[in-house]
């Protein structure tokens, strides 16, 4: 399953993502995850874990391109030839020829050299080092601004999204734009969500977990989750959610639960 980015490339529709895993736990998460049929692989630079990632899609025993790797250009790097320096310290730590999909992990306003960072990100493409190019965490008119100086959009944006912090306009804009958005925390991670009645009640009636509900509802968002498990039969569980489908009275109320974000705000996040 794979939905089609702006830059006529598939990407998968669930991955896996590998936050806050070191070099070792992400090797093994990966192995086992790619055993399952995931192909979809979500690390950063601001991980730590590239080359774990990288040492488990060298020895997947599937073939390279089959796999979607993605990474994320941590702060650090920001401007045009930091962001250079920083996607190469990324592909050598990884040991790939070129990754999937290269993301500016954070716009960091504050430092106002988001818009240098893309031109490089553009250029890297051009290449063929980044084979698609998005960012995470960004506001439309963060990204209007890119698009503004480089007449160039991002395929992706990656954003918090889960029951309770939907980010309905943020995801229209989205669409409107051509932009795919994927969700990270997907599971509310660090809140109550899979405990919430109204996930408990959805996971019963269909007689899944309410992990698999909740990521149902994120692919029938038009969303691409990236789960974090390191757990075999968690991972084996998550990826197990395109066999059945959620109602429209299931999915407005999984959407309608209190929340809010959990994580940092795109306007004001410091980033190391």
């Amino acid at each position: 399953m794979t939905v089609m980015l702006a830059d006529g490339r598939p990407m998968p529709r669930l991955g896996l993502g590998t936050w806050p895993m070191d070099d070792n736990e992400a090797r093994q998460a990966v192995t086992h995850a790619v055993s399952l049929g995931y192909r979809l692989i979500d690390t950063a630079a601001a991980y730590g874990n590239e080359a774990g990632v990288g040492a488990a899609v060298a020895q997947a025993g599937v073939p390279r391109e089959d796999l979607f790797v993605t990474t994320k250009l941590r702060g650090s790097h920001h401007g045009y030839d930091a962001a250079m320096r920083g996607f190469e310290e990324s592909r050598v730590r990884l040991g790939l020829d070129y990754v999937d999909l290269f993301l500016i992990h954070w716009p960091l306003p504050d430092r106002d050299l988001y818009a240098d960072t893309w031109r490089a990100f553009v250029h890297l493409r051009e290449q063929g080092l980044a084979r698609s190019i998005g960012v995470s965490n960004f506001t439309p008119a963060q990204i209007e601004r890119l698009a503004g100086e480089t007449g160039e959009w991002p395929v992706v944006n990656q954003v918090e999204l889960h029951p309770g912090f939907a980010q309905d306009d943020l995801r229209a804009w989205h669409a409107g734009h051509g932009i795919v958005t994927e969700s990270w925390s997907p599971l509310g991670a660090g809140s109550d969500l899979l405990g919430e009645p109204a996930v408990a009640d959805v996971a019963v009636a269909h007689g899944r977990t309410p992990a698999q509900v909740v990521l149902r509802w994120h692919l029938q968002l038009g969303a691409v989750p990236i789960p974090k498990s390191g757990d075999p039969d968690r991972m084996r569980q998550n990826f197990e959610v395109f066999d059945f489908s959620l109602s429209e009275e299931e999915m407005t109320r999984l959407g309608g639960l209190n929340g809010g974000r959990i994580g940092g705000d795109p306007d004001t996040h410091v980033e190391l």
